[in-house]
């Protein structure tokens, strides 16, 4: 056999390895993500998820200009999305989980400030619920140390989340899919007072947890009130700084709340502000790093510049893009409030008590999804039962989708924070 061949076939091995079937011709380039045919089918039949759980081209950040890995990274074309109008997919990256965290930090696809989002696939077609909130479980925080590794901060701040910090406690260590989302324009002061945060919470994670911070498993009870109103905020970084817990009981947090407080920080150096979050004000530093969400958004269907996404409108701007005909988009929608009462056993306890309480509005949500893709007239009608359902109680919220969901908005609109970059696919 020739040095050629041998190296062909040397190389079609180590694909074969990471579970996808390539053709010789059609091994990734390490450094761009690209696409191959036989590549996308084996990832597809891997992946198994509804179109709803990628992502329009649209939502993607832009990548580093050099990127070095040995990972294996693929433009992956969903095949529900392959016959429609828009680009729906997922970049992936295929990477074995020995090395994780190093690998990630030095090709630079994941930075300071970065935002990871456990994905469950076997979440699609679990029920309405699961599906709204395209499979996303978990939030959690990244920042590259100096190392040049990844490192993880999470609340709970345990070592069944955060362990070591560098993506190998047992949370991270059995899951198979993440999703990276990285904030717009963080300037490099700014990645600096988010490691210095991070750093300090956890390198003090078992003085903190549970006696200052605790874990709230109620993902519908966020402490946000209004933009004017972050003493929260104020309150973790005075945990976060030694500064003690100004309130008689802990700071409970869930896991995606916990990321958007630490990210309101950004602008907050530890050090010069550190007596700002002494006196009786919000120190003037702290700014939410993304609009809390309605259940429903105003987005659709003119876009505007101005609108704004919901909660629920994960799958639905999805949809949108895809600009399916109206009997396909309907049996879409079908698929998306499907319930599977057997799917809820997949979901932890916080998930499966939301899931429990929001299952009397899906009927009227799914009316929503069918208007707001369908003609204009249908248009204010749904218009009007999302009004409905932004009147109904349901609190301004961060849930673990919604920095996903914010992805979604058009790309000049003013309230779109986030950026997609990639999936990371952990064999």
């Amino acid at each position: 056999m020739s040095l050629s061949k041998k190296i062909i076939t040397v190389a079609i091995g180590a694909a074969a390895s990471l579970g996808v079937t390539l053709a010789a011709g059609g091994i990734a380039n390490a450094a761009e993500f690209t696409f191959n045919e036989k590549a996308n089918a084996s990832l597809a039949k891997k992946l198994n998820i509804p179109v709803f759980f990628a992502v329009p081209a649209s939502a993607r950040a832009p990548l580093p200009k050099d990127i070095k890995t040995t990972d294996k990274l693929y433009d992956f074309k969903h095949p529900e999305a392959t016959k429609s109008k828009g680009d729906v997919g997922l970049r992936l990256i295929v990477a074995k989980r020995a090395g994780l965290a190093k690998r990630l930090g030095q090709s630079g696809l994941v930075q300071t400030g970065d935002i990871l989002l456990t994905f469950r696939n076997e979440w699609g077609g679990a029920g309405a619920y699961p599906n709204i909130q395209m499979g996303i479980s978990h939030t959690g925080f990244a920042y590259v140390d100096n190392t040049g590794t990844v490192r993880n901060l999470d609340n709970p701040l345990d070592a069944e989340y955060v362990g070591r910090g560098d993506l190998t406690s047992e949370h991270y260590r059995t899951l198979n899919y993440l999703h990276i989302i990285r904030p717009r324009n963080l300037t490099d002061t700014q990645k600096a007072n988010l490691f210095a945060w991070a750093k300090r919470l956890n390198d003090n994670s078992k003085k903190i947890y549970p006696s200052q911070i605790s874990f709230n498993q109620d993902y519908n009870a966020p402490k946000y009130q209004s933009s004017s109103n972050l003493g929260f905020v104020k309150q973790f970084g005075q945990i976060a700084l030694g500064q003690g817990n100004p309130q008689s009981k802990p700071l409970d947090m869930y896991c995606s709340e916990f990321v958007w407080s630490l990210l309101s920080l950004r602008n907050c150096n530890p050090e010069k502000t550190a007596n700002d979050f002494k006196g009786s004000r919000v120190p003037s530093c702290i700014k939410e790093p993304m609009e809390p969400m309605k259940a429903t958004g105003n987005i659709l269907p003119l876009k505007g510049r101005n609108g704004y996404s919901g909660l629920a409108d994960g799958p639905l701007l999805v949809l949108d893009q895809l600009d399916l005909p109206e009997d396909q988009n309907k049996a879409m929608i079908d698929r998306v409030f499907a319930e599977n009462p057997a799917g809820l056993s997949k979901m932890s306890v916080g998930h499966r008590q939301v899931a429990t309480e929001m299952q009397p509005r899906f009927e009227r949500l799914k009316t929503y999804y069918t208007g707001m893709t369908g003609r204009m007239w249908q248009n204010w009608r749904a218009r009007l039962v999302g009004t409905g359902f932004n009147w109904a109680g349901i609190a301004e919220n961060y849930s673990p989708t919604s920095f996903l969901i914010n992805t979604l908005l058009p790309e000049n609109a003013n309230k779109r924070t986030m950026d997609y970059v990639a999936t990371v696919v952990i064999e």
